[in-house]
């Protein structure tokens, strides 16, 4: 009895169409001309590897856009990311890095524009009703003018880069509130990731707003990798180096900030 072909055909076929799928995704990477906006979680403060040419902007050569960089290949990579930027900033000195030829823009920015450094540093250094009466007023300004400076920060971005996919990424919660934990108190620390929640809230919504894509990285760094955990990927606060205070390590870029963007980037 003579046997059809026709099951042999179908796996042939369904293994090429696959081969092909698994081969576009790193051609199309490769063929991204990606640029990297954003502040000092852009940047790649608290990972350390800086490079000099990128002075006080502290840029990293462990920052999650290089990292993706470095797997994918891109036609062209450029970070303009800085330490402290609001979003003034970016619109003022990071755009003239894009062309509409950018496919592809990351950007982390917000955190400065409600000064979350100088409340952090207060948070530590004061009492813990400053702590709370600052965080209560960042967050005011988060939900009643930086969706604003957000709008005009975004649509300047897609001005300068009409075709390119915009990934935008997100601030971690920053304690794990175990009852052994040292330093703030459990109110203290509560209210930090309140604000921070308001702050990401704030910054999805914008993103949704303008059509871009939005890469919480939230639930990666509260699996077991907050500040009080055994293994986070969070500096605390650090009074040898002041900058790297509440910003993630190397692991934090490469294990929160990474898979989060290229699950947005498609790649």
């Amino acid at each position: 009895m003579r046997r059809s072909r026709l099951p042999l055909v179908s796996v042939v076929l369904a293994t090429i169409v696959t081969l092909g799928i698994a081969l576009a995704a790193p051609a199309a990477a490769a063929g991204a001309r990606y640029v990297a906006l954003g502040d000092s979680y852009s940047s790649g403060v608290g990972s350390g590897s800086y490079i000099s040419s990128s002075g006080s902007c502290l840029r990293s050569k462990l920052a999650y856009s290089q990292l993706w960089a470095n797997a994918h290949a891109p036609s062209s990579y450029v970070s303009v990311a800085c330490s402290g930027a609001k979003t003034t900033d970016v619109t003022a000195t990071q755009l003239s890095a894009l062309s509409p030829a950018t496919t592809l823009v990351s950007i982390t920015i917000g955190g400065n524009d409600l000064n979350f450094a100088g409340v952090m540093e207060d948070c530590v250094l004061y009492s813990t009703t400053t702590c709370v009466n600052e965080l209560n007023a960042a967050e005011v300004t988060a939900q009643n003018q930086l969706p604003g400076w957000l709008d005009t920060t975004y649509n300047a971005i897609r001005a300068h880069a009409p075709s390119a996919t915009v990934v935008v990424v997100d601030y971690p919660r920053f304690y794990h509130d175990l009852w052994y934990c040292v330093g703030l108190s459990s109110t203290d620390r509560n209210k930090i990731n309140e604000a921070a929640d308001v702050l990401d809230g704030v910054i999805q919504n914008a993103a949704g707003r303008h059509g871009f894509k939005f890469a919480d990285v939230r639930a990666a760094f509260a699996s077991g990798h907050e500040i009080c955990d055994g293994s986070s990927w969070l500096h605390s606060v650090d009074w040898t180096n002041i900058v790297q205070s509440y910003h993630p390590t190397a692991s934090g870029q490469s294990g929160g900030y990474l898979p989060a963007f290229s699950a947005q980037a498609g790649a």
